[in-house]
């Protein structure tokens, strides 16, 4: 019996890689007007400057953090930090969530959960308060239970330890719960190997074995559309009570 459903949002309750785009190009423009950085040193920086703080930080929500990101990028520069890092920053979220269009059949879903008496929670690789800006401007807070970041676990997926707490945020086994996200290392082979149902979201044509990249393992199901959620809850629940 699955009694707990936990989300992926970025790229599976909404397009993240688009938002994205949009958001450092709005930067990028910024940059190359109050800052004086072409638009070439500017996507250079931003990739070197990701790279050093993934490397120095590791595995921690913090390397998410745009005001982290923006902030070193000006110090390389020897660029003066006020008002700039503070307006990239929001400029860069603002551009993202104004773009963020919810991904289709995510709130039929969600209704569709909560009609069947499951809790719907988040578990996601991100810093608390922008995940939190994503879930309310698309509509979904108030259908949410409970949301685990990896700002709050402390490690990020697919550390064992992320899902543990999922489960214990649910309070039910982790066997009790379904995980749904689009990558397939971190929210569907994670979940499953810490004991979870997953359901792996990919809207696109990707083959998980004859390329020879990676396997299907065994309780990872393939979904191309959020609504084929639904039926296999219905079909999960059925079988549990025979």
């Amino acid at each position: 019996m699955i009694k707990a459903v936990i989300f992926d949002i970025d790229n599976t309750l909404y397009g993240f890689d688009r938002a994205n785009e949009a958001g450092i190009a709005a930067v990028a423009e910024y940059a190359c007007r109050e800052l004086n950085i072409s638009a070439e040193d500017f996507s250079a920086l931003h990739k070197k400057t990701q790279e050093r703080l993934n490397q120095r930080m590791g595995k921690v929500a913090a390397t998410h953090n745009r005001l982290i990101r923006y902030q070193n990028m000006l110090e390389e520069l020897h660029l003066p930090l006020s008002p700039h890092v503070l307006n990239m920053e929001a400029l860069f979220w603002d551009t993202l969530l104004e773009k963020a269009e919810l991904t289709e059949g995510a709130e039929e879903l969600f209704r569709t959960i909560k009609r069947m008496g499951i809790l719907i929670g988040i578990g996601t690789n991100m810093t608390a308060r922008i995940q939190f800006r994503k879930l309310e401007k698309l509509g979904l807070l108030p259908y949410i239970d409970f949301v685990l970041t990896s700002e709050e676990a402390g490690t990020e997926k697919p550390d064992p330890l992320f899902y543990r707490f999922c489960a214990e945020k649910a309070g039910c086994a982790p066997g009790e719960c379904l995980f749904i996200g689009d990558s397939y290392s971190h929210d569907a082979r994670g979940a499953v190997q810490s004991g979870m149902k997953a359901l792996w979201y990919c809207p696109d044509n990707r083959v998980p074995d004859s390329a020879g990249s990676f396997r299907m393992e065994e309780g990872i199901c393939r979904i191309q559309k959020l609504a084929q959620a639904a039926d296999y809850l219905e079909a999960s629940q059925r079988e549990s009570r025979l």
